[in-house]
């Protein structure tokens, strides 16, 4: 079966994860032992993408959790589903990063990476088919940016054929925990572009405005927000999981998803997100599911997609519904909002269908965007970049673990591209620039001077013969 090896790395990764393996194991009957207690066979059917079968019939998550100081795993252990957990895959180191991703990717995190690796290994060669790699971390701290993406490096050595997904939780506009933030994002960005085949960009303020606008939450909770990602986690492999109409996975997602290599930086969203009052009064039908799929006020990143254009879109509906609806409110979907979607990728949509819905609900959907607007956060994370680095602030925190500054300015300047990447296609139609017509054009203006170039070499030629003849005449 197509499994999929999950790495959690940091505080905040540790925390989405615990929260996403709770849900998944409530998704499959799991209990916090590890215990199947379900009611459905097809919960066990495909149970082996995210849990191996130990002695005992007790089920195991094929996850690694890792941190550079023990806090997090000791409040991971001491949790309600600790004892589900592989003793073994809880790896940590005991100095902490302090939000230095230098720390996280050069010293610190380096001496760990071997074991993490092993234990990588180890996961991997127990699978039939692994289909690849999620990871789950932050990009504005120390550990989850500068270790996790030295981890994403090396696997994507060892294993360059599979699909490598990251969830990456990335600097908010207005609320900031850490102050080298940008640093440390910037560095992550310019590691992420080389080496993920997609990644699903998550923000802290973005899912503050869903629990407080749609949901009427006072006081939110990381665990709700947490929770709010891990049902767009949950939905994006749930094809894998579960029998369904049209079917999708990592890879297929990949391919309908990522028009060129750079631009794999996903919006994610999740419908129906209703406030615990008002569930009554409304009806969950497909036409309700799609409209608040593309509300801009239901997306998990801080950036408005009506100010840039969809490159692709995908729809993942669960529950029991007809595929020709799904298809027609897509469609009509797209045609309403042709100025949103760019001309020049004609069926911009990939839709999935399964039909067994999340937990307490009767059908869902979770929605995956690739909007040239996500410029908008890597263009504000350039700028914080630049202010701090034209000063060299703080920068001895990162030279002292034996970084160069090139390194800094090479990744600006990754960072400067991509936006400006994102930017080009936004503004590119199908009829101008189009590389056929231009060719041709340049074909036929081409034809006299090729001509030229030709009767010259002739001419060349005949000389050359000429002086070969006399030559051999002198000789004689």
């Amino acid at each position: 079966m197509r499994e999929i090896v999950h790495l959690q790395i940091g505080q905040c990764g540790n925390q989405i994860g615990s929260k996403f393996w709770e849900v998944i194991s409530e998704e499959h009957g799991i209990s916090a032992t590890g215990m199947y207690e379900g009611d459905d066979p097809l919960q066990l059917e495909r149970l082996n993408v995210y849990f191996n079968e130990a002695n005992g019939g007790k089920y195991v998550p094929r996850g690694l959790l890792l941190d550079l100081e023990p806090g997090t795993m000791d409040s991971v252990r001491g949790s309600r589903i600790g004892a589900l957990f592989r003793p073994d895959n809880f790896i940590h180191g005991n100095s902490g990063a302090g939000n230095n991703w230098a720390k996280g990717h050069y010293t610190e995190g380096a001496e760990l990476v071997d074991t993490v690796i092993d234990r990588v290994r180890q996961e991997s060669e127990g699978c039939d088919c692994l289909q690849g790699f999620q990871f789950v971390h932050s990009l504005g701290g120390g550990t989850g940016s500068g270790m996790g993406t030295l981890i994403i490096n090396k696997i994507r050595e060892e294993y360059p054929d599979r699909i490598m997904t990251s969830f990456s939780v990335l600097p908010s506009p207005k609320v900031s925990d850490v102050v080298v933030e940008p640093y440390n994002a910037t560095l992550s960005i310019h590691q992420l572009l080389e080496n993920t085949d997609e990644t699903f960009c998550i923000d802290n303020e973005a899912l503050y405005d869903i629990c407080f606008r749609t949901l009427k939450l006072t006081n939110p909770t990381y665990g709700d927000l947490n929770h709010l990602v891990c049902m767009t986690m949950s939905g994006v492999t749930t094809s894998l999981r579960f029998p369904g109409q049209l079917n999708a996975d990592l890879r297929k997602l990949a391919v309908n998803m990522v028009p060129f290599p750079r631009l794999h930086f996903f919006m994610s969203g999740f419908a129906p997100l209703t406030a615990r009052g008002s569930q009554k009064y409304r009806t969950l039908s497909v036409p309700e599911l799609t409209q608040q799929m593309f509300d801009a006020r239901n997306m998990m990143t801080a950036c408005d997609p009506r100010r840039g254009r969809y490159l692709t879109v995908a729809g993942m509906f669960r529950g029991k519904m007809s595929t020709k609806e799904v298809d027609e409110q897509m469609l009509m979907m797209q045609q309403r909002n042709s100025n949103y979607f760019v001309d020049w990728i004609p069926h911009n949509c990939k839709v999935s269908v399964c039909d067994i819905p999340p937990r307490g609900l009767t059908m869902a959907s979770t929605f995956i965007g690739n909007n040239t607007a996500i410029q908008e956060i890597f263009r504000r994370v350039g700028d914080q970049f630049s202010l701090m680095f034209r000063r060299k602030a703080f920068l001895h925190w990162y030279t002292g673990e034996g970084m160069d500054e090139m390194e800094f300015t090479e990744a600006e300047n990754n960072l400067n591209d991509l936006v400006s990447e994102y930017q080009q296609y936004q503004d590119a139609t199908a009829d101008e620039e189009g590389w056929g017509p231009e060719e041709v054009a340049g074909e036929e203006s081409a034809s006299p001077a090729a001509t030229r170039v030709q009767s010259t070499e002739a001419t060349t030629m005949e000389t050359v013969t000429e002086t070969i003849e006399t030559i051999e005449t002198i000789a004689e």
